[in-house]
């Protein structure tokens, strides 16, 4: 019997649609121009999942991506534009919105990138420069 949790997410129109198996590994911000600027947002809410625990469920051939960088590969719907995943290859990860996985609790653990931030957060957490040395970064924090 499966016991793990799952949760369903969409882009903005519903043209497609995928499940994530288990847990996030990470919920967080990200303050990064480059996630502000794809978020057209002050600060990105995100989720990192391992690749295997995403599944899409509806609409695969309707996803387009985008590479910027070579770590960094950004998925959306091509009908509405709505954002899906960014996949990271060489972290091994899939980065999901958290706005796009409607059933899952946010419940962040930490800031990154946040010597970029436009929008000051008060809220106790750590807040890392760039991000921590596990994942490839200084390992930093910076003062609230």
């Amino acid at each position: 019997m499966n016991t793990q949790p799952k949760y369903q997410g969409s882009c903005f129109c519903g043209a497609v649609t995928f499940t994530v198996t288990t847990q996030p590994l990470l919920m967080a911000y990200c303050h990064c121009e480059s996630c502000r600027h794809w978020s057209a947002g002050p600060v990105s809410a995100f989720t990192l999942w391992k690749p295997e625990t995403l599944h899409v469920t509806q609409g695969a051939d309707n996803i387009d991506s985008y590479r910027k960088t070579p770590g960094s590969i950004r998925k959306w719907c091509r009908s509405c534009g709505g954002h899906l995943f960014t996949e990271h290859p060489s972290m091994g990860v899939t980065d999901v919105p958290a706005a796009v996985i409607p059933e899952l609790k946010f419940e962040p653990a930490l800031h990154v990138h946040y010597q970029e931030t436009v929008h000051r957060m008060t809220d106790g957490l750590p807040k890392m420069k760039d991000l921590p040395a596990e994942a490839g970064g200084s390992g930093e924090q910076i003062r609230e």
